[in-house]
């Protein structure tokens, strides 16, 4: 019998494309708190919250076989929790401007769009990718690797026989510039 706990995201990703409901199952435990703790923070609303984190859950399972992490699994399940957030967030503050009719017409307008909000989150996976790329060499690889591959910086330092330093050095560039890019492409969506 397999343990799935013992596995790492990767192999769990392959295994839930092949509809292993354990893989499913893990992944779900590893990540449901963290996601839900996230969610809750930004929207002060438990059960908001947890509905934003059920249905990431719902979609990923509905979706398993075209499903694409580029990132690591975290980094991806982050992302779209915090996309769902925004969005129920732009809700809310519908909600609070228009009256109650329009105030209806325009949820149900935003929580009937799950193909938009694949497009959209398409469009940020490829922003994303787009940044990394532009990010100098050294700092790309280091970046990949970590993120990407889910090399420790010990591991990175190890493989590209740099410092954990200078790894950690690359890895705060390339968060300051993804962040500053990332940031300027939600404002203009």
């Amino acid at each position: 019998m397999q343990t799935y706990s013992a596995l790492s995201d990767v192999e769990l990703l392959a295994l839930l494309r092949e509809g292993k409901h354990a893989a499913f199952a893990e992944i779900y435990n590893r990540y449901w708190k963290k996601l839900y703790t996230l969610a809750a923070n930004k929207l002060d609303d438990f059960s908001e919250a947890e509905d934003i984190v059920q249905q990431l859950f719902i979609t990923i399972w509905e979706r398993k076989e075209e499903l694409e992490v580029l990132s690591t699994l975290s980094s991806y399940l982050a992302v779209a929790v915090k996309y769902r957030v925004y969005k129920a967030l732009a809700r809310i503050s519908k909600t609070m401007h228009y009256g109650d009719d329009q105030a209806n017409e325009a949820a149900l307008d935003v929580l009937d769009d799950s193909t938009q909000q694949w497009l959209e989150f398409n469009e940020v996976k490829q922003r994303l990718s787009m940044l990394v790329d532009s990010l100098p060499e050294k700092c790309r690889l280091v970046y990949q690797l970590s993120r990407e591959q889910g090399l420790s910086q010990k591991q990175v330092a190890e493989e590209l026989d740099i410092s954990e330093k200078t790894v950690k050095n690359h890895m705060n560039r390339a968060y300051k510039t993804l962040k500053t890019g990332l940031r300027s492409f939600f404002i203009s969506l």
